[in-house]
């Protein structure tokens, strides 16, 4: 299991939007980058890749969202689906993975990549208008959705450098927890099971309280 490329964005205009930037257009880089726990999502350092830029801070970036993976695998998988190439970084990830099942790791395991950054999944990918425009694809975000390939968002554990190639080794699962493939299914498609979103230990606590208040 490894990291097969660190994408960093490059600053573009929204495409949904005539003001406005997105740093959905992620790009390998082929040098160490510092990863840290970027903060609070509107007024931290929104990203947890030093140098990657976020534009819409109320919906991206904070210490729950810091870092986004997606499998290669599930690339390959997409591709086929699509019929077009799909290069590392399309889907505005931060880290492409290779031999992780990404999509079915559990809210709050934790990842060693390397050998002293440990990043933690946290939940997967909702699909948004940008993300939709970026794929030029009919009703892409509809069917993102129903794949269930979602990759995971990772807040950061242990700081530290990452770069392509490095060593990534689940090194701690929590006693309860929920995939998140099973949680993002529930959250977007299976409302009724919602309570079982609060046995992930993991859980962020704005989903937490969320989900809390709409079970109550």
């Amino acid at each position: 299991m490894k990291v097969l490329s660190v994408n960093v964005g490059v600053p573009r205009s929204k495409p949904t939007k005539k003001r406005g930037m997105t740093g959905i257009d992620k790009r390998p880089v082929d040098h160490p980058v510092l990863v840290r726990a970027p903060g609070p999502k509107t007024t931290g350092l929104h990203s947890g890749l030093v140098g990657d830029p976020i534009g819409n801070i109320r919906h991206h970036g904070g210490d729950d969202q810091a870092i986004y993976a997606y499998a290669r695998e599930d690339y390959d998988w997409w591709e086929k689906e699509l019929g077009r190439n799909l290069a590392g970084g399309a889907f505005g990830e931060n880290l492409t993975t290779l031999g992780v099942d990404v999509t079915g790791a559990m809210i709050g395991e934790v990842w060693r990549i390397g050998d002293v950054l440990e990043l933690q999944p946290t939940f997967g990918r909702v699909p948004c208008a940008t993300f939709q425009a970026r794929m030029a694809e009919p009703q892409w975000s509809k069917r993102f959705t129903r794949a269930n390939r979602t990759g995971a968002y990772l807040r950061v554990v242990t700081p530290g450098p990452v770069r392509a190639d490095d060593s990534i080794e689940v090194v701690h699962r929590p006693v309860k927890s929920v995939s998140i493939a099973e949680a993002f299914h529930i959250y977007m498609l299976d409302k009724s099971r919602l309570a079982r979103l609060l046995d992930a230990e993991g859980l962020p606590a704005d989903l937490r309280a969320e989900v809390e208040k709409k079970i109550s």
